[in-house]
């Protein structure tokens, strides 16, 4: 009752990457880096482990960035033509890849990195992969011609790595879907259809994780435009709960989400973000635990997944280790509360 696990990313050692910074630059090469993204998951599995999370990740150490990580070793991307498109609705604009013929994986993406991860906890291991539709919104088309087809092309190649990464015993797949919250209208029509092409087969617990975006300056102006109230969950959640996908993740932490929008998801585990990504403010256990409190109202408790409200790669680390403390504790004073 009330476990805990975190959205994605944690932040790079600065041996390994430039700091608080996306899309840094790997300082490291060959077999060194190899050994250095290792000696990051580790630690981070090890932070996880004492700060109570009881669902640990890798922290997205093995690639700089959670869509272009697993871009990177897709064939039918030239990644000599940069395009630049906008992002999440036009929220900002990007230099990208551009897809120039049918999308084609070269072999595991993220296998190794899983395997080295699941050999060394025993705790419950969750790995996060791009979701269909955010790939979509991250990535030039110069070859499909809609967003649906190649949505689904994408979403097949993640099935595959999907179902390599379960078989070595890994027991959460989650699906990141930042572009759910800029397309609410597209996620009933297509998205979810995408989500499912891509958990085709999975016997292991299904997640998608859907925010307002990492704690950036322009997710952070754009959040700054909508209002006392931000609704837009509203418009897929009763869409998402009648979908095969297991547990959902959401931002709640200091957001203007009105905890209601819980009450859409009454058949899934809500994985309720109590942490803000976007402030340097390390959490007390107190408020985390009144977040997750909030939460009750709506949801059972034997369904509360306490989390992160997104990741945390931009955060200074000895921020990010705080916050992982604050959400162990948290959860482990309404435990007490409820009695469990």
């Amino acid at each position: 009752m009330i476990t805990t696990t975190v959205a994605g990313s944690l932040p790079k050692p600065a041996w390994l990457a430039e700091p608080e910074k996306l899309w840094a630059p790997w300082r490291l090469e060959g077999a060194e880096l190899i050994e250095g993204q290792r000696d990051a998951a580790l630690a981070w599995i090890k932070t996880q482990e004492d700060a109570g999370i009881d669902i640990v990740s890798d922290g997205e150490q093995f690639r700089k960035h959670f869509v272009h990580g697993f871009l990177e070793q897709i064939d039918g991307i030239d990644w000599g033509r940069m395009t630049t498109m906008g992002i999440r609705d036009d929220r900002y604009d990007a230099r990208v890849p551009t897809v120039t013929s049918a999308v084609r994986r070269r072999g595991s993406v993220h296998g190794a990195g899983a395997k080295f991860c699941r050999e060394r906890t025993g705790h419950q291991l969750k790995f996060t992969l791009p979701g269909p539709m955010t790939i979509c919104d991250t990535i030039a088309d110069a070859h499909y011609g809609s967003r649906p087809e190649m949505a689904m092309a994408f979403a097949g190649l993640l099935n595959q790595e999907a179902r390599e990464i379960e078989a070595l015993g890994i027991d959460v797949i989650q699906f990141d879907e930042p572009a759910f919250n800029a397309f609410m209208d597209q996620v009933p029509i297509w998205g979810i259809d995408a989500l499912h092409r891509a958990i085709d087969g999975l016997t292991c617990k299904t997640a998608v994780h859907i925010c307002y975006g990492y704690g950036i300056k322009e997710n952070i102006a754009w959040k700054a435009t909508l209002g006392d109230e931000w609704r837009q969950y509203e418009e897929f959640f009763p869409a998402l709960n009648a979908s095969r996908i297991d547990q959902v993740s959401l931002e709640c932490a200091d957001s203007k989400v009105p905890m209601s929008v819980l009450g859409l998801l009454g058949d899934k585990e809500v994985l309720v973000g109590a942490i803000d990504v976007a402030s340097l403010t390390v959490e007390t256990p107190e408020k985390v635990a009144s977040t997750l409190r909030a939460a009750l109202e709506f949801v059972d408790p034997e369904r509360i997944i306490a989390c992160t409200n997104c990741g945390m790669a931009p955060l200074p680390r000895h921020v990010a280790e705080g916050k992982l403390k604050a959400l162990g504790a948290g959860a482990a004073l309404l435990r007490k509360e409820l009695g469990g």
